[in-house]
Parts: structure tokens; sequence; C-alpha cells
């Protein structure tokens, strides 16, 4: 008995899929930042942290990975001492390991992989 197969790759549309996961991967980074900045957990002293400093880093959009930064010198110092007392009249959540609720284990932790779901679905007419 023999057994003949032939498969055909449409290289057009496993091309568009591609394009499809960067554009979700990069809308998925933006959506992040701005579910950090509305639930209000970064320190707000002057605002330079959370809306200037803080920004997505698309440069390795094409290899699967965006990164969200903090550039400000001091945000590593605040970020890991979660035992100093922020100030909240601007962000009334303000704490140190802001990130914690999106990373896993948070209440959040499903947040990324869900929107990235949603915008792979609509960029890629699935």
């Amino acid at each position: 008995m023999q057994v003949r197969s032939t498969v055909k790759l449409n290289m057009a549309r496993i091309q568009q899929l591609s394009q499809a996961a960067v554009t979700a991967l990069e809308k998925t980074g933006e959506a992040l930042h701005t579910e950090v900045v509305q639930a209000q957990v970064m320190p707000f002293d002057t605002g330079h942290l959370q809306e200037d400093a803080t920004f997505v880093d698309y440069s390795k959009s094409k290899n699967g990975k965006v990164t969200l930064v903090s550039s400000a010198p001091y945000a590593r110092r605040l970020y890991y001492h979660p035992e100093y007392n922020f100030q909240t009249k601007e962000n009334p959540n303000a704490k140190g390991n802001w990130y914690d609720d999106w990373l896993p284990g948070g209440s959040k932790a499903d947040f990324a992989t869900k929107t990235f779901k949603q915008f792979y679905k609509k960029a890629g007419g699935v």
C-alpha cells in the first residue's frame, strides 16, 4: 500500500499571520502600559516616571519581545523598595513592585494573554 501526500503552504497567509502576531504584541505592550497607568499603582510626585519616563520598547517585537521600560534613574530604587511610604495623593494605589499584579500569581496575571489573543484575532482576521 502506497500513500502519497502533497502539502501546499499558503505563504502569503503565513506572512500575514506572522505580521499580525507582531502587531498584536506591540498593541498588548501599549495596553499593559495603559492598564498600569489607569490602575494608579506607580509612585507619582511630578508625574515624570509615569508619563514621560515609562514607555514600550518595540525594538525586538519581530523576535516576539516587547519591554515596558521605566528609564528614570530612580525607578529601580522605588520599584524594589516597597517599604517606602509612597505619597498617595495623585495615585491612591502607589506602591513598590507595581507590576506584581500583572506578573504570574498576581490578580491580573492573565491580562497580557487575553489581550494578545484579542488583538491577534482582530489583526489576523481569525
